[in-house]
């Protein structure tokens, strides 16, 4: 553990010390990264997870728990950016999978379980009323706003500063240079005064606004009741199509946000934890909207993919759905977070330090500023130094979280877990009181 000593380091000193301490622990990881830069730039082939000096290399996983290669155990809150829901050796997807696999991988044709999970998305989620299978959130959005597009007849599309939809769909911390082509205009989340000017604005050109109702990367930041219902006002009014980007927050109700707020979106995007730690992603929607897929109707729009039908996320989404994350389940686990969310809140209080821990049910992030938070562009505000240094600290301690100090809960998380995470943070927040910021 860090000693007392360090609280007088200056912020960037502390973390400085944090990094030389984890190269110091971690030598085989060391030694990965150095042999993972010979065949990709940076050692990396997913930017959210490299972090300095290099990311601990993982070797297996088990319940909630993660070992690295240098064999240090870690309670792992990370949850694969929340598409880790069900662990890391749930035994009822594992046989699905495995039963999967035992009669052929890659088919080439129909199978009977798209039909069973189309069913089970339109009984989940009260906007689906026709859905499409993808490999990912990011093709989801992409397939969600390419058919606003095609639908309206219309360019313009409307996103938010700081917000992020998928590799090629981002507007936030990852930067906007690897982005699809679209024609773009950028409104403030949760400003609904703003924004209803700039739909009015955009008008008869506008094909949609895309929002997560409480966004993910950027923050773990709730959309007011008022944005959204403007939103929904305002599409319609100029004939627009209002997409729902539920990636993450699908896991936040039986029903996702959409459904727990009664919001009536017209295209719906998910991924992450829907294929049971597969890749997986959807969107649905309208009937009339999508629809426009039927391929035996002239004039279809066309949706290709190999593996959109791949036997193995399907069957893991099947069971996961049926038979783990059952209503119940996100009930209980969702009601966890809250549980959780107030336990680090209380703990900053407790310590003097300023900050805050936003988010709804099992998604939350931790945020050391006490400025008001109504955005992405506004969680931005905190010092990656800071961020760093929480990260690093909550690692040293044996819980392993995002970089962006994003903490997810998962099904085997019970209450040893909780606690356990509670009392590194209370840790963290003691040996660096000295270089956070005061409340």
């Amino acid at each position: 553990m860090p000693d007392d000593s360090r609280q007088n380091f200056d912020a960037a000193a502390a973390l400085a010390d944090a990094e030389a301490r984890l190269a110091a622990a971690n030598p085989h990881s060391a030694a990965a990264h150095e042999a993972a830069c010979k065949g990709m730039p940076g050692g990396n082939t997913r930017t959210v997870l490299f972090y300095p000096p290099f990311p601990l290399a993982l070797a297996r996983g088990e319940g909630c728990r993660l070992y690295d290669v240098d064999g240090h155990e870690y309670v792992d809150f990370q949850v694969e950016q929340t598409a880790g829901i069900y662990g890391h050796s749930e035994p009822i997807i594992l046989d699905a999978v495995r039963d999967a696999m035992s009669e052929g991988i890659t088919l080439g044709g129909p199978t009977l379980r798209e039909g069973v999970l189309a069913e089970m998305f339109q009984q989940r989620f009260p906007a689906v009323e026709k859905v499409r299978f993808t490999n990912s959130g990011t093709e989801a959005n992409l397939l969600a706003l390419s058919t606003a597009r095609a639908v309206t007849g219309r360019e313009k599309l409307l996103g938010f500063q700081g917000s992020y939809h998928g590799s090629v769909i981002s507007f936030g911390a990852y930067g906007n240079s690897m982005n699809v082509p679209f024609d773009w205009t950028y409104g403030r989340y949760n400003d609904v005064e703003a924004t209803r000017q700039q739909i009015r604005e955009l008008g008869s050109e506008l094909a949609a606004v895309i929002f997560e109702p409480m966004t993910g990367s950027g923050g773990c930041i709730p959309a007011t009741a008022e944005f959204v219902a403007m939103i929904r006002e305002e599409t319609e009014r100029a004939g627009a199509l209002m997409i729902m980007d539920e990636v993450m927050t699908s896991r936040l109700s039986p029903g996702g946000l959409h459904g727990l707020w009664g919001a009536t979106p017209d295209l719906v995007s998910f991924g992450k934890y829907l294929g049971g730690g597969l890749t997986f992603g959807a969107f649905g929607g309208r009937a009339d909207i999508m629809n426009r897929f039927d391929p035996s109707k002239p004039g279809a729009f066309a949706h290709a993919g190999t593996f959109n039908n791949n036997v193995l996320s399907l069957s893991a989404a099947i069971a996961g759905l049926g038979k783990v994350y059952t209503p119940e389940a996100a009930a209980r686990l969702n009601g966890d977070g809250d549980i959780l969310r107030g336990r680090l809140n209380d703990a900053l209080k407790s310590a003097g330090v300023a900050g805050q821990v936003t988010g709804i049910g099992s998604m939350m992030m931790v945020h050391l500023t006490d400025k008001p938070l109504n955005g992405p562009t506004d969680a931005d505000q905190v010092s990656p130094t800071l961020r760093g240094l929480i990260h690093l600290g909550l690692i040293e301690r044996g819980y392993y979280v995002a970089r962006r100090n994003m903490i997810v809960l998962s099904l085997p998380m019970g209450a040893a877990e909780m606690d356990g995470l509670v009392a590194a943070f209370k840790d963290v927040l003691a040996t660096y009181k000295n270089v956070l910021p005061e409340a």
